[in-house]
């Protein structure tokens, strides 16, 4: 079972907790490259303020919009190796869109806090450089019920002989659908099929 993609990031409770980690830096670059018909990563976190690239890596036109929660935006047209930008200065969860092709669908979560991690297959998660202190835990899965990740959220203590959140029960929402409509509230028009005539 893939267990990829899930979100936890820990918010600091005490001031010297609040500062930035060893090792860390604010200016990091993200990019949600658009290849394959798909956006590359599926997930992406980010600090709240940072901005984030949206190369063009196909040989076609691409559109990246977002209508929901967290950042609404809407990039319009925009052709191969062309690259827009957007930068996320909302708390929250955006979910990205392609206007052309169905298929494509991609993640931003802001969070107000450098300690995040995100999950590979096995569900393994390592947040890097967090000093000792109090957090609220918090996660996200995008096949989670809001609900029920509201659930999860508890404070934790970070120390040097406390430094594992150990293994965390993340409930499915069974119905969960990655189908969606286009910007305009509608589905998208199918491709046409080609007719050919016969001889």
């Amino acid at each position: 079972m893939d267990a990829s993609d899930i979100v936890v990031w820990l918010k600091p409770l005490e001031p010297a907790a609040k500062s930035e980690p060893l090792g860390g830096s604010n200016h990091k670059k993200f990019q949600l490259v658009q290849h394959n018909k798909s956006f590359q990563p599926h997930v992406l976190v980010v600090p709240v303020g940072s901005v984030v690239d949206f190369p063009n890596r196909d040989p076609f036109f691409h559109n990246v919009f977002s209508l929901f929660d967290g950042k609404r935006f809407d990039l319009g047209l925009y052709e191969a190796g062309a690259s827009n930008s957007v930068r996320f200065d909302r708390l929250g969860v955006s979910f990205l869109f392609c206007n052309i092709h169905p298929e494509m669908s991609a993640v931003v979560v802001a969070v107000d806090t450098p300690y995040y991690g995100l999950s590979d297959r096995k569900g393994i998660i390592a947040i890097q450089n967090v000093p000792d202190g109090k957090y609220e835990l918090r996660i996200w899965y995008e096949r989670s019920l809001p609900e029920d990740l509201k659930t999860l959220t508890r404070t934790v203590t970070i120390s040097s002989s406390v430094n594992e959140l150990g293994t965390i029960q993340v409930p499915e929402n069974p119905s969960f659908t990655p189908a969606h409509k286009n910007k305009y509230g509608q589905d998208y028009t199918p491709p046409p099929v080609p007719s050919y005539s016969h001889p």
